[in-house]
């Protein structure tokens, strides 16, 4: 769904996701819309790897910081919003570097608070939370924000993007990139 052309709007799409947003998982019948859902739904219909710790608590820890992204940055940075904001560039720009960096700034203190050890946002093994972190870096490098202050979160998102899966995710290697 190529979301600059609209097509997220025409009637195919809204048939499959009558927001009108992506992602949009089509399994079989089955449809599946919003980020956190389908990915809760793989955690429980794919248990290998694990995305979320087995611990209640770590679970817990983990989900916050999916929300941090969820619904404190990347909402505030669709294209609908946006266009609903200004029609002004420099505006928009300024909004998204904003709640961006509010966002990572909140994100990088609590994996400060809850990450003992490892190279993940929550320790060692690839959890929900860095499925979220690495486009919100991508974002944050594309409005040319200074990453100097997320020392922490710069380092997950290179030792993330060194994984074969997060290699082949990359925006920039999807068919339909505009970058």
């Amino acid at each position: 769904v190529n979301l600059l052309a609209g097509e997220q709007r025409k009637e195919a799409h809204v048939k499959r996701s009558p927001t009108a947003y992506v992602p949009c998982l089509e399994c079989g019948e089955q449809r599946f819309v919003e980020s956190v859902a389908i990915i809760e739904w793989l955690e429980e219909t794919h248990k290998a790897p694990p995305l979320l710790p087995q611990d209640v608590a770590q679970r817990a820890h983990v989900r916050a910081l999916v929300e941090v992204i969820n619904s404190g940055i990347q909402p505030l940075q669709n294209l609908q919003v946006l266009q609903h904001l200004s029609e002004d560039t420099n505006v928009r720009a300024a909004w998204m570097r904003h709640f961006i960096d509010r966002g990572l700034h909140a994100y990088q203190k609590l994996v400060l608070e809850y990450t003992r050890v490892g190279p993940y946002s929550f320790g060692e093994n690839v959890t929900m939370a860095d499925l979220f972190l690495v486009p919100q870096i991508a974002a944050a490098r594309r409005q040319n924000m200074d990453l100097s202050p997320f020392a922490r979160l710069v380092a997950i998102d290179e030792a993330l993007r060194a994984l074969p899966a997060f290699q082949k995710a990359a925006p920039e290697c999807q068919p339909d990139a505009v970058l």
